[in-house]
C-alpha cells in the first residue's frame, strides 16, 4: 500500500468521469480514479481497521480501530473499479451494489458518496 498522493485536480476528475459517461474511459482512467476516490477515503477516514480492496487497481487500509499486522484484516470490503467509482460518486447506494464485505466495520454506507459529481 502506497501512501504517496493519488488524488487528481478537480478537471481531472471531470475528464475521467465524461469520458467513463461516454463509454470511452480506458483501464488507466479507471485506475486513476480508483486511486483518487481511495485518497480521498483515507484522507478522510484515516486509520487501518478496514481494508478496501478493488482489484486490480488498488488495496488502502482506512477507518480508525483495531490496526491488523498478519493475516486477514478484521474487516474487508472488496469491488470492482466500476462499482467503487458509482459508489463513491453517489450514483449507485451501497445496499444496490455488488460488493464482497465481511468484519463488523465493513459497512462504508455512512461514509458514501465521497464527494459530488464533478462539474
Amino acid at each position: 500500500m502506497s501512501r504517496r498522493d493519488r488524488s487528481l485536480p478537480a478537471d481531472q476528475v471531470r475528464e475521467i468521469v465524461d469520458r467513463i459517461d461516454a463509454g470511452g474511459a480506458d483501464r488507466a482512467d479507471l485506475k486513476a480514479l480508483t486511486w483518487h476516490l481511495l485518497t480521498v477515503l483515507t484522507e478522510r477516514f484515516p486509520g487501518a481497521s478496514v481494508e478496501v480492496r478493488v482489484p486490480p487497481f488498488a488495496v488502502v487500509q482506512c477507518i480508525e480501530g483495531a490496526r491488523h499486522t498478519r493475516g486477514t484484516p478484521p474487516a474487508v470490503v472488496e469491488m470492482d473499479a466500476p462499482t467503487w467509482i458509482n459508489l463513491a460518486l453517489g450514483r449507485t447506494p451501497w445496499t444496490d451494489a455488488v460488493v464482497r464485505a465481511s468484519g463488523e466495520r465493513s459497512d462504508l454506507s455512512a461514509l458514501l458518496p465521497l464527494i459530488d459529481e464533478p462539474t
